[in-house]
């Protein structure tokens, strides 16, 4: 069955929709340059980013939120635990939200938004490459580099390996149509979008935390995840 047509169900918890799979936008170099866009904090790697496509990007854009669906995308995870990425094209308040979930849980639990209010983030290195590499099936797709670029604005790490830059360029170099991949990527995770990277660490009780300010993975944010929900979304991101 094709993943782009396809209707997802209502995920718990989350207002808005209606909900629709749009896994065909993955393989539109276009789409790329948009959805990337907020990972970029210099004139420079804005440049390295759209181009000459400048002006194509953003009709593409426009005409993404002006949808009235809500164009959503999963990825699996292990122990049917999945995430979801939901283009919000709600007027006035457009964004995306990234989002875990099991079938036990009452509720998706929101990891990062994207919008002008940035709220994250929701993701370590390890953590990303993890659930692009997987390969588990059910979701939009299973290419590693699609994933890796689809969840990319919801990491933070102040620890990416020396590795990062070249695995980051490989997925640009293979969905979208930069010139000079290699050199974006670093500008990427050097930038690492609106709140910039976060310190990881093991808490107390043994799961991963970050100490970002607009994180809802620090414990001491008045608005962070309870200690229980924080140890459930870290053991189904564990890498």
């Amino acid at each position: 069955m094709n993943s782009a047509n396809l209707q997802p169900a209502r995920i718990a918890g989350y207002d808005g929709g209606p909900l629709t799979y749009q896994a065909r936008l993955l393989d539109e170099p276009l789409f790329w340059l948009g959805h990337l866009s907020s990972c970029i904090q210099s004139e420079e790697a804005e440049e390295l980013l759209f181009g000459a496509d400048y002006d194509a990007a953003g009709d593409f854009q426009r005409q993404l939120w002006e949808r009235a669906e809500w164009p959503a995308f999963t990825v699996p995870l292990a122990a049917d635990h999945r995430l979801h990425v939901v283009y919000r094209t709600v007027a006035d308040d457009t964004g995306i939200d990234y989002l875990l979930h099991h079938p036990d849980w009452d509720q998706a639990e929101v990891l990062a938004r994207d919008d002008g209010h940035f709220m994250g983030p929701g993701l370590s290195w390890p953590e990303l490459v993890a659930a692009a590499d997987n390969m588990l099936p059910g979701g939009s797709t299973t290419d590693p580099h699609s994933r890796l670029l689809l969840l990319l604005p919801a990491f933070g790490d102040d620890a990416v390996p020396d590795d990062a830059v070249g695995r980051l360029a490989g997925a640009l170099r293979a969905r979208t149509s930069v010139e000079d991949p290699e050199t974006l990527a670093s500008a990427l995770l050097e930038d690492q979008g609106g709140p910039g990277p976060a310190r990881w660490m093991v808490a107390g009780h043994g799961f991963s935390v970050n100490d970002g300010e607009y994180s809802f993975r620090n414990p001491t944010n008045l608005f962070a995840l309870s200690a229980d929900r924080l140890a459930q979304v870290a053991t189904a991101l564990a890498p």
